[in-house]
């Protein structure tokens, strides 16, 4: 007797009534730890961490590539967010000539568009002044990027404000 199998495409899809085990082994191997704070939804507490393995096209995110992520204004977070890139490989922030990996609204010379929005640029060399919005990727390297919100507001939890995608940029 054979049974049907059926594999859901790249990204992972929930559905009903149906456990993702890819996900949540995927999850597992992006953190193997979940603290209380990372699992609630209660406005104003704790944190989420929305992540990104591919690109606006379904591509996986490649260190010799330039891209561009796309905050709208009034992120909804009570206390900061950052966008933190890791290595596919280790999970590991990854290791370039950048102290940190990481833009984030505590950066004091983080660059806000007039509307109040932030653009986050990825590759391996900055875009002309752009440089405080710049998070430095490695040729040869996949990589996924979390955006890390503190105190997540009710914008996320109801989903009325909502990150943009990761969008290859020449």
């Amino acid at each position: 007797m054979t049974a049907d199998v059926v594999y859901s495409s790249y990204p992972l899809e929930w559905q009903p009534g149906v456990a993702n085990l890819d996900a949540a082994a995927f999850f597992f191997f992006l953190a193997t730890g979940v603290t209380p704070a990372m699992d609630t939804k209660i406005v104003g507490e704790g944190s989420t961490y929305p992540w990104a393995a591919v690109d606006s096209n379904g591509n996986p995110l490649e260190g010799a590539q330039n891209y561009k992520l796309h905050l709208p204004p009034n992120v909804p977070v009570k206390t900061f967010w950052s966008a933190i890139v890791y290595s596919a490989q280790t999970r590991s922030m990854i290791q370039t000539d950048q102290r940190f990996p990481s833009v984030s609204s505590q950066n004091k010379d983080l660059m806000v568009n007039p509307d109040g929005s932030v653009d986050v640029y990825f590759g391996p060399k900055a875009p002309a002044g752009k440089e405080p919005n710049w998070i430095q990727t490695i040729p040869g390297q996949s990589w996924f990027m979390i955006l890390r919100l503190y105190g997540p507001l009710q914008p996320w939890f109801d989903k009325t404000w909502q990150p943009g995608e990761i969008e290859p940029v020449s």
